[in-house]
């Protein structure tokens, strides 16, 4: 299975994503993520957050079930939780939400 990715460097995939958030695109939050969401006690506005302030810090990972690049982007939701948010680009222009998850150790205090 050939496994190519869209983008190339973490600063590509972070403006990438920005502009799907801007209406460029589309976000697609996907079944996993949208049970994360509320496991996490999320609303998908604090997901927004995130994806629209936070970085994409780390390269990206191959995913062994589709083959297909995940990135993750990390930051604080406005109640100080520290969200990383895993997603792939199933085109240039749709961002798949795959996942998210709070990184305890990186909360901060509101």
């Amino acid at each position: 299975m050939e496994r190519r990715t869209i983008v190339n460097t973490v600063l590509e995939a972070q403006d990438l994503l920005r502009f799907c958030l801007q209406g460029g695109g589309e976000i697609v939050p996907g079944r996993h993520f949208r049970d994360e969401l509320l496991q996490e006690d999320l609303t998908f506005e604090d997901a927004w957050v995130v994806l629209k302030s936070g970085r994409v810090l780390d390269p990206p990972e191959p995913d062994i079930k589709t083959g297909e690049w995940k990135y993750r982007v990390e930051g604080h939701e406005p109640g100080g939780k520290y969200l990383v948010i895993v997603f792939s680009f199933k085109s240039v222009s749709r961002a798949f939400l795959i996942t998210v998850f709070s990184v305890a150790a990186k909360a901060r205090d509101e």
